[in-house]
């Protein structure tokens, strides 16, 4: 008999080792291995090739363990909501037939589903998984927030991810290369100037970059346009020069303000909960 779970389960009707109804019957088959075919909405592009030849010598010797999840398109023809993956290696390692759940669903939620599912998966790149917060959002008219209780992850994780789309796509595919890692693309997403990003990017290829060193080619970046426009602001000599020197002094952009009666204002910027702790003790040190 087939179990019955809430849609609010979620991931874990996908990946259940029992048969699971979502808004339709799940029933557990031996489905011919040719009438089986990826979904083209997979979000995952990239398999590890000597990944895929392991698994595949691991079925050969045990089989498959967790069956993957269909949803049958008409008699001839299955598509792959979870475990493309086992799929793949499964026709490596020569099987006819692999065992499988038969899912009936309406298309929206199954692309949801497989979306959502494929979020889990540890071996999806930056921008993969970006690309699939950006498709949430947007075929599925989700907020932020909705997503954030969906896949379980902060609000502020997952609009880091999709800040990534905006960098340079020279970029982008470095990081689904794996040529630089997600610290190195936080780093050059706070550099407004995609030229500049690029150029950070190259020296970060041709001397090995620690993140560390990214994010301070980005801070004396920040703080050089901080003193350019100081220079083009109409403030008197000796305004200048206090911000000039705040900004030496505490390393972070400074803003200073002044009105015609001496009233105004000093504020101090940072990105991170480390540069703010840098910062504080820097200023405990002035007392």
């Amino acid at each position: 008999m087939v179990q019955k779970h809430a849609l609010g389960r979620g991931l874990s009707a996908l990946i259940d080792t029992e048969p699971i109804s979502t808004n339709g019957s799940s029933s557990i088959n031996e489905i011919d291995i040719n009438v089986i075919h990826p979904n083209p909405h997979q979000p995952r592009t990239h398999f590890d090739e000597d990944a895929l030849m392991e698994l595949a010598s691991s079925i050969k010797e045990i089989g498959i363990i967790q069956p993957i999840t269909l949803r049958k398109i008409n008699n001839e023809k299955y598509e792959i909501i979870a475990g493309e993956r086992r799929y793949r290696a499964s026709k490596i390692a020569g099987l006819k037939s692999i065992p499988a759940y038969i899912k009936t669903a309406d298309d929206d939620l199954v692309m949801e589903m497989a979306l959502i599912e494929n979020l889990q998966r540890e071996d999806l790149n930056a921008i993969e998984i970006a690309l699939t917060f950006q498709r949430l959002l947007e075929e599925y008219k989700m907020t932020q927030e909705r997503l954030s209780e969906r896949v379980g992850k902060k609000r502020a994780t997952i609009a880091n991810y999709l800040r990534l789309l905006r960098l340079p796509a020279e970029i982008q595919m470095a990081i689904k290369n794996k040529q630089i890692d997600m610290g190195h693309a936080r780093a050059l997403i706070n550099v407004e100037d995609p030229s500049k990003q690029l150029a950070i990017y190259e020296q970060i290829l041709k001397n090995h970059l620690s993140v560390r060193k990214v994010e301070e080619l980005v801070r004396n970046i920040e703080l050089n346009n901080e003193k350019e426009t100081i220079d083009k602001k109409i403030f008197p000599p000796e305004h200048q020069q206090i911000e000039k020197k705040l900004i030496e002094l505490l390393q972070v952009p400074v803003k200073f303000s002044c009105n015609d009666n001496g009233k105004g204002k000093i504020t101090l910027s940072f990105r991170s909960d480390s540069e703010l702790e840098r910062l504080m003790e820097l200023l405990d040190k002035l007392h």
